[in-house]
């Protein structure tokens, strides 16, 4: 089939990749809840199959979310050609590839008793999840984006898919202020990370102290500082001048991350004041407060 009588008019297809155990049944289960056609171990290469007879469902099947990964067997080395020749149609195809530290996938396997796909008699979990990385590594050279799941449970991945692809998803350059608390680890997805504790903190402040950052009181205290509007100038301006560059690198997705302490005041009200500047300079952005509601 020519790669021309493809259909692109409305075409978005999200591929998810990585290792085993580290979340692609989570983030699939969020698509299809945000209404995606999902489609799990589907040979890459009936892709292009699957966006013609897309066409003929009058747009009811124009969001398709895959799990490409090392089941794909000897269909694996076609995923970056067929993935170049479905983009070059004008599809817009996200590659996500999901990742995790080998302690936490040896952790997930022991916990759920699951046999990794790659092992076998005589190859360990180990040995198999590295095999995988190796198997896997032309795809992940094609991801816009690698989220690290160790830290993440399933709740957090269903967050961070949601943000990404759900709410208010746009073509071109998008954005995450993702706010947090040090004391719970760094967002492993970020592609930023900024660092807001040097301004006073509303914990100290009785009346503040249990109110959230996205509470007035709150935001007019964190936004008031001196510093704290010095911080959103030079952090506005770097954005505008990062965020082009990332674009014409073929960039679609910057996740910026903003902690404090507890991820609950002063990373909170920055994150709200910049995602709002970010917005007024025309990029599309999404605030997720990681932590907010933890103690």
């Amino acid at each position: 089939m020519s790669a021309s009588r493809l259909p692109h008019h409305a075409a978005h297809v999200v591929i998810l990749t990585g290792v085993a155990g580290s979340g692609k049944s989570t983030a699939l289960r969020a698509l299809e809840d945000a209404g995606f056609y999902c489609i799990d171990n589907l040979p890459i290469v009936f892709l292009e199959k699957l966006l013609e007879l897309s066409a003929h469902t009058a747009g009811e099947v124009s969001r398709i979310a895959l799990v490409v990964d090392a089941r794909e067997g000897r269909f694996l080395p076609d995923a970056p050609r067929v993935i170049e020749e479905v983009r070059r149609t004008g599809a817009r195809v996200d590659v996500i590839y999901l990742d995790a530290g080998d302690e936490a996938l040896f952790r997930r396997f022991s916990e759920t008793r699951r046999r990794h796909p790659l092992a076998g008699e005589s190859r360990t979990v180990p040995e198999a999840v590295a095999a995988e990385r190796t198997t896997l590594a032309s795809l992940k050279a094609l991801a816009g984006e690698v989220v690290d799941t160790s830290q993440l449970n399933v709740h957090q991945l269903k967050q961070l898919i949601h943000h990404r692809f759900v709410e208010g998803a746009a073509s071109g350059m998008g954005a995450t202020v993702v706010s947090f608390g040090f004391r719970y680890g760094l967002p492993t997805h970020a592609d930023l990370v900024l660092d807001v504790r040097f301004l006073p903190n509303p914990y100290f402040v009785p009346e503040l102290k249990h109110l959230p950052g996205t509470d007035r009181r709150v935001s007019d205290f964190v936004l008031s500082q001196p510093d704290a509007r010095a911080f959103l100038d030079k952090t506005a301006d770097l954005c505008a001048f990062l965020l082009p560059r990332f674009r014409a690198e073929g960039k679609s997705y910057l996740t910026l991350a903003v902690g404090c302490t507890g991820g609950r005041h002063r990373s909170v009200a920055i994150s709200e004041e910049l995602a709002r500047r970010l917005e007024q300079g025309g990029n599309e952005v999404r605030v997720w407060h990681r932590d907010v509601e933890k103690d």
